[in-house]
Formats: C-alpha cells, structure tokens, sequence
C-alpha cells in the first residue's frame, strides 16, 4: 500500500483510493464531499452537518472528542481522517493501531491548503483539490485588495462564555481574522501558543479592542450576549458566522461573499 505523510508527520498505509471513509473533522467531512469522494463516507461525527444530505444519511458515529471506536470498528474503515486540535491524541494513536488515521494539523490559509492538496492526493481526486485551492487563493487576494496599506482594527474573538474564552493568535481563526482586514487583539498581549486563553470582563476591557466578535459556534452567542459587551470595544460587539472563521478545507470558499462583506464591514468601520 502507498505510504502518505499526514501534517503532524506520521507515516501512513493507504489504501489506493479508500473506498470505506471514516470523518471525525466537520470542515474535512464537507471537504470530502466536495471532492467527489462522498460516496466512500461511511462514518461521521454528530457536528458534520455539512452537507445536510450526508448528516442525515451517514453513519454517526459520535462526536468529535467521545467518538465510539467500536461502532467505528464495525464500520470497517480504510481510512479515518481526524484532525491534531479536534480530536484527542490518545484516542485517535489507539485507532491508528488498527486502521489508517491521516491526522491534519491546519492553523494557518497556507496548511488549509496543504491539507487540501494531500487530501485529493489520497482520493485520487488531486484536480478538483486543485480547483479549491485556486478559489482560495483567488478570494484571499481579492480581500486583500481592499486592505492592503490601511491600518487594521483590532478584534477579540469569543468562542466561549462562562468563562469566555477568545481564538489565541496560533489559530485558524485567527488567520481568517487577517483574511478580513483585522489584528487579533490578543497580539498585545504576546501570547502565542495559547491557542484558546480564558479572559475576564475586566480584561476585555482592558483591550479595549475596536471589534468584539461572538462566534455561532462552539457556543451558540445571541444578540443579548453582544448587547451585554458592546461598551467593552470602540466600535462594535457582532455575531459572527462561526463556520466561515474557523472551518478549513472548502468552507472558506462557500463563504467567499460573506468574507468579502465583512471586510468591507470593518475596513469601514475603522474609516
């Protein structure tokens, strides 16, 4: 069997075009559906509604950290594709002593795209891979154009409340932040590496940031949670469609327009 490289640098067996897919990443589910491969998932997680059809068709076979092996063992998978942030290290080593597990590592557009590349690689579906590629590529460039020379605004991104928790700067989220014309506010404070740091009211209040952006996902924000911070940033508390932030893989493309606007939104705003 041909052996792949997978982001984190494990050596996997594959079988040539895997035709028994297991998906324990929403964003890759979706990716793979994309790439034409989607009558080969026969398994995913309870957070893979994208697309509907598939969510509601496929095999679930839990979520993305308490997923059940056995039921992913009956399924007789060729492939388990999982993810290095959403998944647990050591669940997904006891799977790989039995099955293939190629693990993507995307914090960034460019290992978005990496992951893309390799992924059609081992589908055999390297052209329209490709094609995705290109798209991003295209639309991060038309984004850019609308900031390029300008100053940015700076944001916090909430993703959690009680206690609130904000995308670190070594995050996808925080790349897609910069794809929008914006500085992840906790740029300040100088902590990389802490991917998702806890942060209290007194401290948001203390970044003073021009933007605070309350995610749909994983905690589902509403308009009351936005009124409630609104006087903790100098612009604007907004809820933010949490899938075009933080899904790589084809999502970003899907929600090219919506990008697009938002830019537009903030780069105005900073005006």
């Amino acid at each position: 069997m041909p052996v792949y490289v997978d982001q984190t640098g494990r050596n996997t067996e594959i079988v040539e075009r895997p035709s028994r897919i297991v998906s324990l990443v929403p964003s890759q589910t979706e990716l793979i559906c994309d790439l034409g491969k989607e009558d080969a998932l026969v398994g995913i997680t309870s957070f893979c509604v994208h697309p509907d059809h598939i969510f509601r068709s496929c095999e679930r076979v839990g979520g993305t950290k308490n997923f059940k092996t056995g039921k992913i063992a009956d399924l007789k998978p060729d492939l388990i594709v999982a993810n290095k942030e959403e998944n647990p290290k050591g669940r997904i080593l006891e799977l790989s002593e039995r099955f293939p597990v190629w693990v993507s590592d995307v914090t960034d557009l460019a290992s978005a795209k990496d992951m893309i590349e390799k992924l059609g690689i081992i589908l055999g579906t390297a052209e329209k891979a490709s094609d995705w590629v290109k798209q991003l590529s295209a639309d991060h460039k038309k984004r850019a154009a609308l900031f390029n020379n300008k100053a940015k605004p700076t944001a916090l991104y909430l993703i959690w409340k009680d206690p609130y928790m904000a995308a670190g700067t070594d995050t996808f989220i925080s790349e897609m932040m910069a794809e929008t014309g914006l500085e992840n506010a906790l740029q300040s404070r100088g902590e990389a590496g802490l991917r998702y740091p806890r942060i209290t009211k007194e401290e948001i209040e203390a970044l003073n940031p021009d933007y605070i952006l309350l995610s749909s996902e994983p905690y589902p924000f509403k308009q009351e949670h936005a009124d409630a911070l609104k006087d903790f940033c100098r612009k604007a508390a907004l809820l933010i469609d949490g899938e075009a932030f933080s899904w790589y893989g084809s999502r970003p493309v899907k929600c090219g327009p919506y990008l697009l606007s938002m830019t537009k939104q903030f780069l105005a705003g900073a005006s």
